[in-house]
This record gives structure tokens, C-alpha cells and sequence, in this order.
């Protein structure tokens, strides 16, 4: 096997070969092109603080360690903000030696302000497991803004499985742009990955962003389309200064100025740009699976949406600053799926959108 991330079919593969262990069967749209959804199971524990296990230590020592109560899920249960939980998932893997994998919260999940990270037994780091791991996995869950109901099977990470080398280097980058257009700037700061900077000009019709509301109601991760968007966000509108002030601990939706396009051969992660050159960053990385703007009229893709986030003090956001950069990684196969509307893709040629639990 070549160098990779791998995709849907040999994903499906792991799984009829024993090495990711499902404890229900596989849901029809669990598979993504390029990654697997991960599912709550029925219980969370409330804990103390985030932790991470050392060498050889297991999450549920430390669960027994640090748990305040046990919270059965049934028909639903809710989880308050400012609170740490550790969940069970249904997910649990046997990696071969030559399979690593890393895991990141959905794009709803970072559109709702949940901090939510993957951690498995003896592994000292978030959303990595080391090749040749086997064992659980566990979400750790830390709603930021709203409170949320959550149920078993609830769908907040995802993961993706790597072999060898999968990142390309800035040449291979430049070149795959120059024959993919993966953004619509022609002339894309490719440095480490190519860059995204945010838009906030103020030349259309319609909000630049969005800002949190605080003390709201409970968001149903599993409800589409159930809450207002009014009850929970306060649109923003720019008058010409194509500049946003962000107060610090305020949560914002905002859009990248570019268009991205993931060509069916590569994956993308979005990842932050660098701390030191500003108090904000976009709060959560992202996966972008194979064909997200694939679809879009001419190839230019569709905008990326930015949770972004002040801290300690506020930071004036600038139209055009670079606020993340998008790490492309090459698939050992083409995939048997593709990002987009033929498989219920919420987030397809979207422009400043929020997620898919607002109408």
C-alpha cells in the first residue's frame, strides 16, 4: 500500500477485517468519503477536569478517578456548557502497524462551539492513535456556548485512518494548485500549507458573521433545521470599515474570503495559523473530504466557514488577514464516495453558513 489517507472502500475494509470493531451495525451515511463518523454510546461521565492517560493507563482508571456522576443517556440527555464529559464510543479499533489514525470534531460540531476530542487508553496526546493501537475510544465533550442533548449514536467526531507519508510538500502543493485551482486566489500563500484569510467586505447583501448569543436554549445535535437562528445568533454587519473587533470569549461564524476545492485525489485539514501573530485563531481544525467543491460551476470550490475565537483581550479582524491554512493529503485511491449533494452533504457550495441544526 502506497502512502495515504484511506478511503471509504478500504475503510469498509478495516472493518470486514476486524480491525474497527462497530458495537451496532454501520449507519448508511456513518461512511464519508475519506473518514467515519464516530457514535456516542449511552453513557457519559462528568469529570472533574480534561485529562489525559499516562503509559499503559487506562481511560476508565481515570474515569473511576476523576467522574463526579454517571449520566445514563436514554432518550436523550443534556449536557451543560462549561462542563467536561467523557463518553464511550461505539467505535473501537485494532490498527494494524502500518495504519495511524487521527480524529476531529464534524463540521456541525465546530459550528456549535463543542470542544470535543478523541482519547484512547495509554495514549498521550488528543485526536491521535498510534498505529498498531488496539482498544475503546472515548469522546471527551466540552459544550463552549450552547448546551446540548445528545443520545446514543449521536455523531459528534469523525476519523480518518493514514498510512505512511501523506502530507505534500509545498512544491507538490504549488503544483496540484496550479493544475486543480484548490482555491479561487490564483496566487495563494503556499507556505506550510496554503493559506485562508477571512472576509469581511462589506460589498454584499446579507450578515459578514455571526455572533453567539449567550443563555440560550438547548441545541438537539441529531435535529436539523429545529432552532431559530435568531435565538441563538446576533448576525453582523459591517458599515464600510471591512474590520471586526472580536471581544474576548465571544464565539463567531465567520467565512473565508477564499473559495476551497479538494480534488477527489487528496483530502484537507484545516489547522491554525500561527498564535504568536495575534490574540484570536479559528477554534477547531477541520477535515475536508475528497470533493468538497468539487461540484461548485468552474472548479473555484466552495467557501470554508471559520469558528473563530479572542482571547484575553479583544483583537481587531481584518478583511483579508490569514486566519488558518488548509494541509492537503494525498488518498492511496480515488474514493467510492465523493463530498456532495448526491450523498446528503449539508455543507456543499456553501457561503457563510451556519449549521445544519439552524433555520
Amino acid at each position: 500500500m502506497t502512502g495515504g489517507i484511506l478511503p471509504s472502500q478500504a475503510i469498509e475494509a478495516l472493518i470486514a477485517a476486524g480491525d474497527v470493531t462497530l458495537a451496532e451495525p454501520i449507519l448508511d451515511n456513518q461512511l464519508q468519503p475519506a473518514s467515519l463518523d464516530l457514535r456516542l454510546g449511552n453513557v457519559a461521565y462528568r469529570v472533574r477536569a480534561s485529562f489525559l492517560p499516562g503509559p499503559d493507563t487506562k481511560i476508565s482508571d481515570k474515569i473511576e478517578e476523576f467522574a463526579l456522576h454517571k449520566i445514563e443517556f436514554g432518550e436523550g440527555a443534556v449536557l451543560e456548557t462549561g462542563c467536561v464529559y467523557v463518553v464511550p464510543l461505539l467505535e473501537s479499533v485494532t490498527l494494524p502497524g502500518d495504519i495511524s489514525a487521527a480524529t476531529n470534531p464534524k463540521s456541525s460540531t465546530g459550528r456549535l462551539d463543542v470542544f470535543t476530542r478523541v482519547i484512547a487508553d495509554g495514549v498521550g496526546a488528543f485526536d491521535q492513535i498510534p498505529a498498531g493501537y488496539k482498544g475503546p475510544l472515548y469522546a471527551e465533550i466540552c459544550p463552549q456556548t450552547f448546551p446540548i442533548i445528545v443520545r446514543k449514536g449521536s455523531r459528534l467526531s469523525q476519523i480518518r485512518f493514514r498510512s505512511g507519508d501523506v502530507e505534500d510538500s509545498d512544491a507538490a502543493l504549488k503544483t496540484l494548485h496550479a493544475e486543480q485551482n484548490l482555491t479561487s486566489d490564483e496566487k495563494a500563500d503556499i507556505a506550510n500549507g496554503i493559506a485562508l484569510t477571512v472576509d469581511l467586505s462589506d460589498g454584499f447583501d446579507g450578515p459578514v458573521g455571526y455572533r453567539a448569543r449567550r443563555h440560550t436554549g438547548v441545541v438537539d445535535v441529531d435535529a436539523v433545521g429545529a432552532c431559530a437562528i435568531a435565538d441563538y445568533w446576533e448576525p453582523i454587519a459591517l458599515t464600510g470599515a471591512d474590520k471586526l473587533i472580536l471581544d474576548p470569549d465571544q464565539f463567531y461564524i465567520l467565512a473565508s474570503k477564499e473559495a476551497v476545492h479538494v480534488p477527489p485525489t487528496h483530502a484537507a485539514e484545516m489547522v491554525p495559523f500561527n498564535p504568536l501573530v495575534g490574540e484570536f485563531r479559528v477554534h477547531y481544525a477541520g477535515f475536508f473530504d475528497p470533493g468538497f467543491g468539487h461540484d461548485a460551476t468552474g472548479g473555484t470550490g466552495s467557501r470554508a466557514v471559520l469558528e473563530v475565537r479572542s482571547h484575553k483581550v479583544p483583537f481587531i479582524l481584518e478583511h483579508g488577514q490569514i486566519v488558518g491554512r488548509l494541509i492537503y493529503e494525498r488518498l492511496t485511491a480515488h474514493p467510492g464516495l465523493l463530498y456532495g449533494t448526491s450523498m446528503g452533504s449539508h455543507y456543499q457550495a456553501q457561503g457563510l453558513k451556519l449549521s445544519k441544526h439552524f433555520r
